[in-house]
């Protein structure tokens, strides 16, 4: 039996399930970063990873917020990213002058691992094209182009 408020709640999730953006960004958000990350899994990277040493490569030395700021990514996200490739030994983390922001600096390991991470990217770009269908593909570069002139 339907209550009287049945109607506006099934309005609400029609009107959600069928319009709303953030739900069919974040579903392709996690459909092709699965497609990198099951690519990257072999070499022990994530397709989060992968973005930060990108980053880190495009600066001598850059700050996790900075990252973060770049990557539009939450600073846990980032520091908790941070702290793994530390560990895997593929990025050093320096304090600046004075105790000022730390610096992250790509080591040898982490700078292989970057170009070795080549071909497999290439890999998941070609089956996320395939999935996206290229108009799809080239509606995304749009979308980010129009958003990134808009946001800085």
């Amino acid at each position: 039996m339907k209550t009287k408020n049945t109607k506006p709640i099934e309005r609400a999730a029609r009107l959600i399930t069928g319009e709303c953006l953030a739900v069919r960004v974040r579903m392709l958000n996690r459909t092709i970063t699965t497609i990198y990350d099951d690519a990257l899994r072999p070499l022990g990277l994530t397709a989060g990873q992968l973005n930060v040493l990108v980053v880190i490569t495009t600066r001598d030395a850059i700050s996790p917020s900075e990252i973060a700021r770049r990557l539009n990514m939450e600073k846990s996200t980032v520091s908790r990213n941070i702290e793994r490739m530390r560990k895997n030994g593929w990025l050093t983390v320096t304090a600046a002058d004075a105790g000022h922001k730390q610096q992250l600096t790509l080591t040898r390991s982490g700078r292989t691992l970057l170009v070795q991470s080549v071909p497999v990217w290439e890999e998941a770009q070609t089956k996320a094209r395939a999935t996206l269908g290229q108009r799809g593909a080239e509606a995304i570069h749009r979308a980010a182009a129009t958003v990134w002139s808009r946001t800085g």
